[in-house]
């Protein structure tokens, strides 16, 4: 089980269970008004608790990468605890509405109300004082927030505006967080699961600040250039070269950054294509995948300015396995680019397999890629989809008899990965040997 999973799993089994063992739920009588107080209570703990959680993911902290085997897996887990939350917060907002409609009807009697006095001047007795206000404002933010998930969700849905999108998430949060310090049970707050709620909207609450002023990777943040572009337009790929003004901290070969051509589009993830040789330069390979990268090669230019954040990632090579298998599948070369320059100017003992995959390479670029490979001792694989068939898992074991042996490192179309690792698997593959980044920001 991937550490994304097992972070989830333990998230929705301790907040909910720290929430349970308040007794509140076990309290109450079983008809539905007296039931109803308890159980919104506890979907608000899990909605706002994973609202909390995925905002402090989105600040990209580079500490909890290695928790997480890298910041592409935080974003699965980011989506995730947005997924999670909306639920809840739909099941929280049902509860609430349901038995008002069904009183509405007739179909339940609304019982008489009835307050336990508080004493006047205390802090529980202000909040109480702002009850209705924050049911209301809470009912809005609701509205808006689960609009804005939905958004965020759609992969049709422009890149640049979920990047407005999750600005405005971060404003509905703030909103979320008033609501949930009003209306959370007084008592509770000194309790495991009140001490645990307050730390993680203080969490959430400085990470929602700090999206809304467009602080997110600010201390990774640096100023470049464009110094060369390459277009290619029979691949549709565009190499940029940049020099950076300011101290870059180096990067591994596999790691990526997020670079800002564009100030209205917003920080895109690329991977770094280039070894970090001290000077300041990084280079880039941009598909043309979408809107934005597909104009790009007729907007950039040389001499342009650009943002560059990073380096993120743990797609670094790094294990002790005696033999490694690449394989890339089309612009999923780029990490093994940089990778292969690195190992040129360092080699390893350890046998190297570069399988590259392409419905029709660039004859040009497969020369560029020999010349690589064979300086950094790599033993390349050339196969043209379109020419050769698909790859599967027991033409690529066929192709490198050694694979067992190997750690295997895929980077390319998120389906084609799981198809070789399943097949792998069946095959024989050990646990933990295959390695892909989940470059799915959303």
């Amino acid at each position: 089980m991937s550490a994304p999973k097992r972070l989830l799993i333990a998230f929705l089994v301790i907040l909910p269970g720290l929430w349970l063992a308040t007794g509140q739920i076990f309290q109450v009588s079983a008809e539905i008004f007296a039931i109803r107080p308890a159980v919104m209570q506890g979907t608000g703990i899990l909605a706002i608790g994973a609202m909390s959680l995925a905002l402090v993911l989105a600040m990209r902290p580079v500490r909890v990468e290695g928790l997480l085997g890298g910041l592409d897996k935080g974003y699965r887990l980011h989506k995730w605890l947005g997924i999670t939350a909306l639920i809840a917060a739909v099941i929280h907002w049902l509860w609430a509405q349901a038995p008002k409609w069904a009183v509405g009807w007739g179909l339940l009697d609304r019982p008489a109300r009835s307050r336990v006095p508080i004493e006047p001047g205390t802090l529980e007795a202000a909040l109480r004082n702002w009850r209705g206000f924050a049911e209301s404002v809470g009912e809005w933010a609701f509205y808006a927030a689960a609009v804005l998930i939905l958004l965020a969700l759609i992969r049709r849905f422009p890149y640049r505006r979920v990047f407005q999108v999750h600005r405005l998430l971060a404003l509905a949060y703030l909103v979320l967080v008033f609501h949930a310090v009003v209306l959370f049970t007084f008592d509770q707050w000194t309790q495991p699961v009140g001490i645990v709620m307050a730390v993680l909207l203080a969490a959430g609450t400085v990470s929602a600040v700090l999206a809304l002023f467009g602080r997110i990777g600010i201390r990774r943040r640096m100023v470049g250039r464009i110094s060369r572009l390459a277009h290619d337009p029979a691949t549709r790929v565009l190499e940029v070269d940049l020099a950076l003004s300011g101290n870059w901290p180096g990067h591994r070969a596999g790691q990526f950054a997020f670079v800002t051509f564009d100030a209205a589009e917003g920080p895109h993830p690329f991977t770094i294509s280039s070894a970090w040789k001290g000077d300041g330069r990084l280079r880039f390979h941009v598909k043309a995948l979408g809107d934005h990268t597909r104009v790009l090669p007729t907007r950039l230019k040389q001499g342009d300015e650009v943002t560059v954040e990073g380096p993120y990632g743990r797609f670094d090579f790094v294990d002790r396995h005696p033999a490694q298998l690449w394989v890339a599948g089309g612009i999923g070369i780029t990490p093994f680019l940089a990778r292969l320059e690195a190992l040129a100017a360092a080699p390893e003992r350890r046998p190297v397999d570069l399988v590259y995959c392409a419905a029709a390479p660039a004859p040009d670029f497969v020369v560029r890629l020999q010349t690589l490979a064979t300086a950094a001792g790599v033993r390349l694989h050339v196969l043209a989809s379109g020419r050769d068939g698909r790859l599967d898992a027991g033409r690529l074991a066929g192709l490198v008899p050694g694979w067992r042996e190997a750690s295997i490192w895929f980077c390319g179309p998120a389906g084609f990965g799981r198809s070789l690792r399943h097949g792998l698997g069946r095959l024989g593959l050990a646990h933990g040997r295959f390695h892909q980044e989940a470059f799915e920001m959303r």
